[in-house]
């Protein structure tokens, strides 16, 4: 009996724990769906609210848009009331030029109706033809256009030298301030100084043996006159006036003159002026600062040093001007090296012009070529006078390069007979010219001033006629450096009171 009991009371309890936990789990699962609409209800909140935000976001959006489309049609009303008011201007400014059309050409008629009755009165009037008329004004047409052309061409000449002569000037002083070069001024003959007056005879021999001797020998003239102690060696060739020189002096020197001995001294000078001609076309292209020069081409090239024009030395102008075209090359970004070298041979063709006819721009051309120069240094040198027109920059260069040299003061000298015919030369060619009156040549040759007649030209004339007389000049003559042509016009009014 107390076990069934116990047994029904385990299972009382039992079925009150059960109980108790299916109420608990009852309350829990009330709890939890509780929960669980609360968090629904809450997501639904969230999402409605989130949809009311886009709703509020693209509504904002549509009115910006259907804001914007209404500005946008008020625009284009606008736009198209413009066109349909430019339709509207532009159909009376037609029929404003149909209209202005139909009247211009009823003017034309009448125009063209009064020119040719004014024509008429005119030829009736003037008694020309409207040939002659025509004639008459297309001659006006073209003097006309020559003022005017030598107006244009005054002005572009001041605008060309204003930059060209500062840029020329600005070369040029640099190569002259890059180059200190000593002049040596040689006369044309050959003195000898001699002790005494008693050794002429010696020198002129029995018979004058001795001096037909030496002439023979050396193809060179002796002067024997009175001229006190000296005695002038006088020859075409410089070389060989050079030899004549230094025998005679061995010869005077000595004392013992023969004609064996003679020809035994003029022998050794030759020897001894050739050594000097070679060192000295050595020493000529190291002063240029070149080299690899065919050593044929240093020996004619040495021989320059007994040359002279205007009394300059020829080999020492030839390297003051391979330096003054080096220096302007090297202002000019051109190659200085090549520069050196046409400006040192550029002259070459004058050691040969005394054997070999012909111009010595051509002589040393052919030289250059001979001995397989540059084909630039050939033409440089062939052309530096223009005897052939230059295929290269380097022509014009060593004509400016060698005028630079030549024509700097105390450069060159002339003799009275050439500079005087120099300066008749200039006034020759400006008086033969229309128009002139009289011609100065001035400053020392360098300048021609003209004089023109006032009423037979104009101040363009002038111009042009400036242009033409340094065009002759240039043609017809030779000269260093450079000759300025100045015209001159001007109105001189005279009354006479009475």
């Amino acid at each position: 009996m107390n076990y069934r009991k116990q047994q029904e009371q385990a299972v009382c309890e039992r079925q009150a724990r059960a109980d108790m936990a299916l109420k608990t789990a009852e309350e829990k699962m009330e709890a939890a769906a509780r929960e669980a609409e609360l968090q629904a209800k809450a997501e639904r909140i969230r999402l409605r609210e989130e949809l009311e935000a886009q709703f509020q976001e693209r509504k904002g959006e549509l009115d910006d848009q259907k804001r914007r489309l209404d500005k946008r049609e008020d625009q284009l009303d606008r736009k198209s009331a413009q066109l349909d008011d430019r339709e509207s201007q532009q159909e009376s400014r037609r029929q404003q030029v149909e209209q202005q059309s139909a009247e211009a050409a009823a003017s034309k008629e009448r125009f063209e109706a009064l020119a040719k009755e004014r024509q008429a009165e005119l030829e009736r009037v003037a008694q020309l033809t409207s040939e002659e008329a025509r004639a008459t004004l297309i001659q006006e047409l073209e003097d006309e256009a020559r003022r005017e052309a030598g107006r244009m061409l005054k002005s572009i000449e001041e605008d060309a030298k204003g930059n060209a002569q500062k840029k020329a000037q600005e070369v040029m002083a640099t190569a002259i301030q890059r180059f200190a070069g000593e002049f040596v001024a040689d006369r044309t003959v050959s003195v000898v100084q001699i002790p005494n007056d008693d050794i002429k005879g010696r020198i002129i021999g029995r018979e004058g043996r001795n001096i037909r001797a030496l002439e023979a020998a050396t193809g060179c003239d002796l002067i024997i006159d009175d001229t006190p102690e000296a005695v002038v060696v006088s020859g075409f060739n410089p070389v060989r006036r050079q030899i004549a020189k230094r025998a005679l002096e061995e010869l005077v020197g000595d004392g013992r003159i023969h004609p064996a001995r003679i020809e035994e001294v003029v022998k050794k000078a030759k020897k001894a002026v050739n050594q000097e001609i070679k060192e000295a076309g050595e020493q000529a292209v190291i002063d240029a600062g070149l080299n690899a020069l065919h050593p044929e081409l240093i020996k004619v090239l040495g021989a320059l040093k007994f040359r002279t024009s205007y009394t300059q030395n020829v080999l020492a102008h030839s390297v003051e001007v391979a330096h003054f075209a080096g220096a302007m090359a090297d202002e000019m970004g051109l190659d200085s090296k090549l520069a050196r070298r046409c400006g040192l041979l550029h002259d070459i063709g004058k050691a040969v012009d005394h054997d070999t006819p012909g111009s010595h721009a051509v002589l040393g051309g052919e030289l250059a070529k001979k001995f397989k120069e540059d084909p630039i240094v050939v033409n440089a040198v062939w052309s530096h006078h223009f005897d052939i027109e230059p295929n290269s920059v380097y022509g014009p260069l060593t004509n400016a390069a060698d005028a630079l040299s030549a024509a700097r003061p105390g450069a060159r000298r002339e003799n009275v007979e050439t500079y005087v015919k120099r300066l008749e030369d200039l006034e020759r060619i400006a008086t033969g010219f229309k128009g002139v009156d009289k011609a100065y040549a001035i400053q020392a040759g360098r300048e021609v001033r003209v004089m023109v007649s006032y009423d037979r030209l104009n101040d363009e004339g002038s111009l042009l006629l400036a242009r033409d007389i340094a065009n002759e000049i240039e043609n017809e003559m030779t000269y260093p450096g450079q000759i300025k042509v100045t015209v001159i016009r001007e109105m001189r009014a005279t009354e006479i009171a009475h």
